[in-house]
């Protein structure tokens, strides 16, 4: 409450006449709407003052709402260059579906599923992306325009060859992954980019609708490069629901789609590098970059960071074999691979609840009880998944015409039920980071974690993968002639052109899971007291010096 004298007060109200424009803020724009008409029935002003109180409540009300007005345009800019992030990522998680009708072995399996790493150490070459850029062209585009044209070219080269490689026997797993894991690593790389401009670009009212353009542009170009992907180059898919005469093969051919997306990279980046202008940013609190890894370095060196980071690298090794093997194990009982990919389509409205609902009970001040909670019921979850891929072998193996929709519903039923507990860990798991982050470098600690967290998911997928052929054992049953090994795809076609079948006695994911699943019990009893130690800390525990 501001106090003025009398004779102070009548020389305001002469200087408010004079200078309509000055920088006071008026009292009555923070009244509500109802104070404020009653305020303005019994003082009565001049057409000018109530036209400029209106203008400062306008102001105001947009700014608290977050009005979207002139940022239009940037949203489309970011949800655009967010969908193409997702192509190749939803691409990179079609190829293990498509390999897997192949009968290539679950090693090949493992060295594939290093595409997907780049996101996981990207925190790695961040700071050189953000400290390194040529003035002219902007700190953003520096780094944009050339990536996204690499992308480009490297979709209408693989274009040329990609269906003779996929169609062949015993396809080149070792090409695909070099080939993939480049196009992953570019595409982290424009994450980076696209994260660090989407900051600047949008007005600061609007810097939240960010995360949104990321979340819904990464996940619109992940469903086509996976979804319609798979369902439109299927000949079965095509020709069961799409067209009244079969044919030999589907809508589109992945070469087909890696030439348009190619194109679709180069139109797309040149006309952003033409037409779409970058503001230019305040270098003055920007770390270079050795400091931002010596700032690094001492978030790690912290002991309440080093105990989260064996938490993290190590609490998903129980769900591993869940992950990273039921979906190809059901592919290989008979599920065909656009179908499991389609279950994912319903799931989507559940996926953005979920984490609404559940930062309910993550705000507190305990977000890891929940997190805790969570693991049992995620665990159990994946030996339910084991039962459903040996009845769904079982149900391949006796059923001719095909899965009935009630078993579709089970499928989508249990999934749905994983859903709840994994994104009850991850919710829980995001809100214990920004509770702990030292708000002086929010973005490199929050970063680091993410970054940890993500690889603590993709080492115990590769070696489970890995693991599956070892832990198998297959023997070929011929007529009269007895059993031989099969255990790869060279064994099994020399089984399968003798007249012989392939017969499964130990099936390694059955072991996994089982394993997986003690470890998991295992590592909830070594680290459940540690975790609610964890975020009863205090705040000087998780800051540097």
């Amino acid at each position: 409450i501001v106090y003025f004298s009398p004779s102070k007060k009548k020389k305001k109200k002469k200087k408010t006449k004079k200078k309509k424009n000055n920088n006071l803020i008026n009292p009555l724009a923070w009244i509500s709407p109802v104070m404020r008409n009653r305020e303005s029935l019994k003082n009565k002003e001049n057409s000018e003052d109530n036209e400029y109180r209106e203008k400062i409540h306008e102001e105001n009300v947009s700014n608290q709402q977050g009005n979207l007005s002139g940022d239009y345009k940037n949203v489309f800019i970011l949800f655009l260059l967010y969908l193409l992030q997702g192509i190749p990522l939803g691409m990179g998680g079609s190829i293990p579906m498509i390999l897997q009708n192949k009968n290539i072995s679950y090693k090949d399996q493992a060295m594939f599923s290093l595409v997907f790493w780049p996101f996981s150490l990207k925190l790695l070459w961040a700071p050189i992306v953000d400290a390194l850029f040529f003035q002219k062209m902007g700190r953003r585009k520096s780094w944009l325009i050339p990536v996204q044209y690499l992308i480009g070219i490297f979709m209408l080269i693989l274009s040329l060859n990609i269906d003779t490689i996929l169609e062949s026997e015993l396809p080149n797993v070792i090409f695909l992954t070099v080939i993939f894991f480049l196009l992953n690593f570019l595409a982290a790389t424009q994450d980076i980019v696209v994260d660090g401009w989407a900051l600047t670009m949008l007005q600061k009212r609007n810097v939240g609708y960010g995360s949104t353009c990321n979340s819904v542009g990464q996940t619109a170009g992940y469903f086509l490069g996976n979804v319609i992907l798979l369902a439109f180059s299927s000949p079965d898919f095509c020709n069961k629901y799409l067209r009244t005469i079969p044919q030999n093969q589907g809508i589109i051919t992945i070469g087909g789609f890696l030439f348009v997306w190619g194109i679709l990279f180069f139109i797309i980046t040149s006309l952003v590098w033409i037409f779409k202008s970058e503001k230019e940013e305040n270098d003055k609190e920007q770390d270079s970059i050795m400091g931002t890894y010596l700032k690094l370095f001492k978030i790690v060196k912290l002991p309440a960071v080093q105990q989260i980071v064996i938490v993290l690298l190590t609490v998903k090794v129980g769900f591993a074999a869940t992950d990273a093997v039921t979906g190809l194990k059901l592919i290989e009982a008979g599920v065909s691979k656009e179908t499991l990919s389609f279950l994912a389509v319903p799931l989507v409205p559940l996926q953005i609840i979920l984490p609404l609902a559940i930062s309910h009970f993550t705000a507190g001040p305990r977000p890891l009880d929940l997190f805790i909670k969570a693991i049992p019921f995620r665990l159990v979850m994946g030996l339910v998944f084991a039962a459903l891929v040996y009845w769904t072998s079982t149900f391949s193996n006796t059923n001719t015409e095909g899965f009935p929709y009630y078993y579709y519903g089970i499928i989508l039923f249990a999934y749905a039920m994983h859903q709840i507990a994994l994104y009850t860990m991850f919710v829980a798991i995001m809100g214990f980071f920004a509770r702990v982050s030292d708000p002086t470098i929010g973005g490199t600690y929050m970063t680091m974690l993410n970054t940890i967290s993500n690889l603590g998911g993709r080492w115990p997928e590769t070696l489970i993968l890995w693991l599956v052929d070892p832990l198998t054992s297959k023997q070929c049953v011929v007529s009269g002639m007895g059993t031989s090994d099969c255990s790869n795809a060279e064994l099994i076609k020399k089984c399968t052109n003798a007249g012989g079948k392939c017969v499964t006695q130990v099936d390694g994911y059955y072991v996994e899971t089982a394993i997986c699943t003690a470890l998991g019990f295992l590592w909830l009893i070594w680290r459940r007291q540690s975790l609610k130690q964890l975020q009863s800390m205090k705040e000087s525990a998780w800051k540097i010096k």
